[in-house]
């Protein structure tokens, strides 16, 4: 898969992998457990919208539809998510990625659309659309330093793109991720003209379940970095 990653979406993942590097060592420096009810922050490094977040351990309670259609709404319009826009469309523009859109204002611009709308249409088919048609629950629940060491969460938290629970508590294969991903990139053909083939889809959803599974891995461990850096300098 890495290989057909563009320069900026290289770019993210190595952005995305410094952070989980530093949970990581968090998590093996920390002197003291974070609760099995640790509350859930709206924002995962005061960036990452963590709107779909829940404990593993607290009793299972199914949302609704609506609420699926809440967390959504939330998860791509939430102000961080201007600003990463941003920061994504001026790599892209350094890497000449999509080259079809040019260069200088208009370039950026574009850019900037499409990735905002990229994350947004991704975020309703997956955790909206989706899970409403398959009666899956799109949030990731976190399992916490309850559940093992480092690695075992890790692993845990990357496989949820392919497992995630039903509305009734049981653990299905993830449908709506695999479902709602394909569909997005099947849209994005309209404002990608020049990348239509299937190897330009298949990069698309690739990126995608690689971008998904590294921010519930980054949201597995913010409460242990948030813990150990943030609680411990007040």
């Amino acid at each position: 898969m890495i290989h057909f990653l563009s320069w900026t979406v290289a770019s993210r993942v190595f952005l995305l992998t410094s952070v989980v590097c530093g949970a990581l060592f968090a998590q093996d420096s920390a002197t003291a457990s974070v609760s099995q009810s640790t509350p859930i922050d709206n924002r995962a490094y005061g960036i990452l919208p963590n709107y779909r977040t829940a404990n593993y351990f607290d009793p299972f309670v199914p949302i609704t539809a609506a609420r699926k259609f809440h967390i959504a709404q939330k998860d791509s319009f939430d102000y961080p998510i201007f600003f990463l826009g941003g920061l994504f469309a001026g790599l892209g523009q350094l890497d000449n990625a999509h080259p079809s859109f040019g260069q200088g204002a208009e370039g950026f611009a574009r850019r900037y659309a499409t990735s905002f709308a990229d994350q947004a249409i991704g975020n309703y088919m997956t955790e909206g659309v989706m899970p409403a048609l398959f009666h899956e629950d799109p949030r990731y629940f976190r399992r916490g330093s309850q559940y093992g060491g480092v690695g075992k969460r890790v692993l845990y938290a990357a496989s949820r793109v392919f497992v995630t629970r039903t509305d009734k508590g049981n653990w299905t294969f993830n449908f709506a991720e695999l479902v709602g991903n394909s569909a997005a990139s099947g849209i994005a053909n309209a404002y990608y003209p020049h990348e239509r083939t299937w190897s330009d889809n298949g990069q698309r959803v690739s990126t995608q379940f690689a971008t998904d599974a590294l921010s519930q891995i980054m949201k597995e461990f913010w409460p242990d970095i948030k813990q150990k850096f943030v609680h411990h300098r007040q």
